[in-house]
């Protein structure tokens, strides 16, 4: 069996994601082969040549990918700081814009000894492990009401936990519930949310249509209904100078701050942008 070149496999994967219109087609493409290897993407360079077998499997999972299948379900894993979680059916892929919302929250607790945090809507558990990752000292609460979703995080919760982070302390819950960690009343230090807020008919790629859960995606009130939920929760459970920090969907530059400015015990409050320049997430603190 003759050994054929990986760089022109990686370009024949790249322009057939390109004809599929997925977004980031060389990305993909690099990622999926490092994936066949065992290698990490950086190190693709220097395996210049491979077998046809290695070439085939690149070739089924670009087929997979070029039906919109998302990357994260074909290598089973999404990174969120410097953790990887575990993904895959019924629960909703962590994105890169949660990046911001996740080193925002880290500064606000850079000089808290033994902070506690609460991650509402927790899903795969991403952000709340992630936060203990960065924090072996903090407490970390995490909370959702899907129970699919529950099962990939306590599965994430366990490899996380033995690879030697901090536990976190996972819950089944509503955050709409107003008695939710009500034991945590003033206590909490930072509270972060990555809820569904996509208003009902959004156009979105398939890769979140036919994949994503669509309690995970959709809200309603225009997206607003649960980012409502968190807010109130939030307000409850903060500490004097406590932090919070809530995802929205790029629509609600303005509503999702007037919701947060509403309660008079949030003060500092703004909005930011993520990478592409379009508002994403708000904060506030605990006046």
């Amino acid at each position: 069996m003759k050994r054929q070149p990986l760089r022109l496999a990686i370009l024949e994967a790249t322009r057939l994601l390109e004809q599929a219109g997925v977004a980031s087609p060389r990305t993909d493409a690099e990622l999926l082969a490092a994936h066949v290897l065992g290698v990490e993407r950086g190190r693709l360079p220097l395996i210049p040549l491979v077998d046809p077998p290695v070439i085939e499997a690149i070739g089924q999972l670009v087929a997979q990918r070029a039906k919109r299948v998302p990357l994260q379900h074909l290598t089973g894993w999404a990174a969120l700081g410097d953790i990887t979680v575990s993904v895959g059916l019924g629960v909703f892929i962590p994105r890169p814009e949660t990046e911001l919302l996740l080193e925002w929250g880290l500064h606000l607790l850079e000089h808290r000894e033994y902070p506690v945090v609460v991650d509402l809507c927790t899903g795969s558990g991403a952000l709340a492990l992630a936060f203990a990752h960065a924090r072996p000292d903090a407490v970390v609460y995490a909370v959702d009401i899907d129970p699919n979703a529950l099962a990939w995080a306590r599965h994430n919760a366990d490899a996380r936990a033995a690879d030697g982070d901090t536990p976190i302390r996972l819950y089944s819950g509503d955050v709409g519930d107003n008695t939710i960690f009500a034991e945590l009343d003033g206590l909490v230090d930072l509270v972060v949310c990555n809820p569904p807020y996509v208003p009902p008919g959004g156009e979105l790629p398939p890769e979140v249509i036919d994949y994503d859960p669509a309690q995970a995606v959709f809200a309603a009130e225009g997206g607003l209904a649960v980012i409502r939920q968190a807010v109130a929760t939030a307000a409850r459970l903060l500490r004097p100078g406590g932090g919070m920090a809530i995802e929205h969907d790029d629509s609600h530059g303005a509503a999702a701050p007037a919701i947060v400015t509403s309660r008079k015990v949030l003060t500092d409050v703004r909005d930011h942008r993520d990478l592409a320049g379009r508002p994403r997430f708000v904060t506030a603190r605990r006046a």
